[in-house]
């Protein structure tokens, strides 16, 4: 018999821009509290194979409308490769630079509605934000995820 070969490697994601997953930075919040808020930037590291794009769903843990399920919005990224740079893309935007896209509008509505990502809004409360990151495959299967704290505001 056979012994099981080396073990996988767990994806790794790194915040990047000033991130540090304790404090939103300045600026980084939305425009009704004077912010002009951008997605924070990533790197992920030990893709899966078979990994075609990489999601990362941003949502506020402490308000429940917007705490799952990419509340403040899903970006996709089309990835090949081991690792890729999640680059930074603007808040409220439907069209993004290089080839990112909107995979979920955020669930916002009235003042806080935004056609893409929708940065943190608590009006600096406290409030705790994060994003789930998923190795998605090209027909569409979550291969991995990971949570990553991305700050209070």
């Amino acid at each position: 018999m056979f012994a099981a070969g080396a073990a996988c490697a767990e994806m790794s994601i790194t915040l990047g821009g000033g991130w540090d997953g304790k404090h939103v930075p300045k600026g980084q919040h939305c425009t009704l509290f004077g912010g002009n808020g951008s997605t924070p930037p990533m790197t992920a590291s030990n893709l899966p194979g078979g990994t075609a794009w990489v999601y990362v769903a941003y949502n506020d843990r402490d308000y429940r409308p917007l705490s799952k399920n990419g509340g403040h919005g899903v970006i996709g990224y089309p990835v090949s490769g081991a690792s890729a740079e999640l680059r930074s893309v603007p808040g409220l935007k439907a069209k993004l630079p290089g080839k990112a896209k909107v995979i979920s509008a955020a669930r916002g509505t009235g003042k806080y509605a935004s056609k893409g990502y929708l940065p943190p809004c608590s009006g600096g409360k406290g409030n705790r934000y994060f994003a789930i990151v998923q190795a998605i495959s090209s027909a569409g299967k979550v291969l991995e995820e990971q949570r990553v704290e991305i700050g209070r505001y």
